[in-house]
């Protein structure tokens, strides 16, 4: 008796795991695709695996569904370890009837997402799904509303990533952008709320999927995706990477790496990264690579943006989080979408307690009808407000131009910044030299006999004046200047200053950031 028992609980667990069935696996290996379960096991300690709601189906009898039960019904869960470190992940099965989403597959989803936050641990999800199961009609759409409830729940406790490896459409691709990082792979991960028949039909518009949606069109266009990874082994790569970076939960502090980087190393080299001429751009990452452990350097968002740097990187073996201006993009003004982008990333490592690093060298916030009737004083508002909002340790570096609205906004002084250092180099003022004098000196210009050399004099007079980092220094706007070869020691010094930081914040239930 007992024997046909078990037989049946070994058969049971064998159907389980072929999901779909072996045609349907065999048609994702020849789209050149992973099954859900080889893609939790490629990301997963060997082993470590242990699947939740692996016998779940639907309950739903019309359009014929009784005879399309699966079990899992769609979605693979549970926890497991990457790197020693547990996580919470969950994988749509696209076997299973396109990997559509379920009343019950989202019950197993928003299961799992409880779990990962009453545990603090990160919760990573693969997508890979249909969207809505159509024959499910709202049961499914409400099924999406508690997975968003959930991201909302889990948004600022636990590390939410996404990797995009398969299509997601309507609601399904609204929970990975409420997540904190979203991994596409290229020619393979697609994002849209309406695809390219609806567009065609309502617009008139021919577009592919991959135009419309596709890993490169969200990575550089809209901002969805963080990464654009060219396979499936890639991203997993990238999510082991992210995660060394962050500690499990919003209580924790992000793990320490013992690093053989010399804290008190000297780099004679890194001025000579900035030209003589101001005019002439330079790669900010040359200097981020120089100060930080070992030159190691993570990006985020590298293709979207380009104008402003974030990214995470290590001092003396703690994660630290890096927001720079990049004057080889636009001269490293602010415009709308790197304004996004840094509100966004001071926000996360503010979320997680990683100290923030600002590298100034920006001439201002991007001029223009197109900046200013797309919303650049709403959208730039959200860089000042998330600075102000951040209580963890921040430091900011002025090493070029730091001129009006733009000084205010990369965390001057007094948006509540810990330490703010200047090299030599800097030049702060509400306007350049040059700009400044044209205003203020007008009339006097047109009047001179030579207004070349008057017009020299007075720029001259006005650096002097006004736009050199000592001035700013005189009044504590600037707490030191500092030798630029002294850039990796003093940056280390102080983190290890403001490593007991606390802040008191006035009670209230959140404050209304301009979205």
């Amino acid at each position: 008796m007992h024997s046909e028992k078990i037989e049946r609980f070994l058969n049971t667990n064998k159907t389980a795991a072929q999901g779909g069935g072996q045609d349907r696996i065999s048609s994702q290996h020849d789209k050149g695709k992973l099954t859900a379960r080889e893609r939790i096991d490629l990301l997963l300690d060997e082993g470590s695996f242990t699947e939740i709601d692996a016998l779940t189906t639907h309950h739903y009898h019309e359009f014929d569904m009784q005879k399309k039960k699966f079990f899992g019904d769609g979605v693979i869960i549970g926890y497991g370890t990457i790197n020693g470190r547990q996580i919470y992940i969950y994988a749509y099965d696209f076997t299973v009837l396109g990997g559509t989403l379920s009343q019950m597959g989202a019950k197993k989803i928003t299961k799992l997402m409880d779990h990962a936050i009453r545990n603090g641990c990160p919760i990573v999800s693969i997508m890979d799904s249909g969207g809505a199961r159509i024959q499910e009609g709202i049961l499914s759409l409400d099924g999406f509303a508690d997975i968003f409830y959930h991201n909302e729940l889990a948004s600022g406790v636990v590390p939410q990533i996404t990797a995009s490896i398969g299509p997601s459409a309507g609601g399904a691709v609204y929970s990975p952008a409420m997540t904190d990082f979203v991994i596409m792979v290229n020619k393979a991960g697609t994002m849209f709320v309406t695809g390219p028949d609806v567009v065609k039909t309502v617009l008139g518009e021919e577009v592919s999927f991959d135009e419309l949606g596709g890993a490169m069109t969200h990575g550089t266009k809209s901002g969805v995706a963080h990464f654009v990874v060219q396979n499936e082994y890639e991203c997993m790569d990238y999510i082991k990477k992210l995660l060394s970076y962050l500690p499990q939960n919003n209580s924790q502090e992000p793990p320490i790496v013992t690093t053989d980087d010399d804290p008190n190393r000297l780099d004679h080299n890194i001025i000579n990264i900035i030209p003589e001429n101001p005019l002439q751009p330079y790669d900010m990452k040359e200097i981020i690579h120089s100060f930080v452990d070992n030159h190691e350097f993570f990006e985020i968002h590298e293709l979207f943006a380009a104008n402003i740097v974030v990214g995470f990187g290590r001092l003396n073996g703690k994660t630290v989080g890096i927001v720079a201006n990049q004057p080889l993009q636009l001269a490293g003004a602010l415009d709308i979408d790197s304004s996004n982008k840094a509100a966004r990333f001071i926000r996360f490592c503010d979320c997680y307690n990683i100290p923030i690093i600002t590298l100034v060298d920006t001439p201002g916030y991007m001029p223009g009808t197109s900046q200013e009737h797309n919303g650049i004083i709403r959208h730039g508002s959200k860089l000042l407000f998330s600075y102000c909002e951040a209580t963890v340790p921040k430091i900011t570096l002025v090493i070029g131009k730091a001129y009006g609205g733009a000084y205010i906004a990369m965390a001057s002084k007094y948006l509540r910044t810990d330490i703010n250092y200047a090299w030599p180099t800097a030049k702060i003022a509400v306007l350049g030299a040059e700009a400044a004098v044209k205003i203020m000196n007008r009339k006097e210009l047109a009047k001179a006999k030579d207004a070349e050399a008057l017009k020299k004099e007075l720029i001259d007079n006005f650096t002097e004046k006004f736009e050199n980092p000592y001035v700013a220094a005189s009044h504590g706007s600037i707490d030191t200047v500092i030798d630029p070869a002294e850039t990796r020691p003093m940056l280390i010094k102080a983190l290890e200053m403001l490593s007991n930081k606390r802040e008191k914040q006035y009670p209230r239930k959140h404050g209304n950031i301009n979205l």
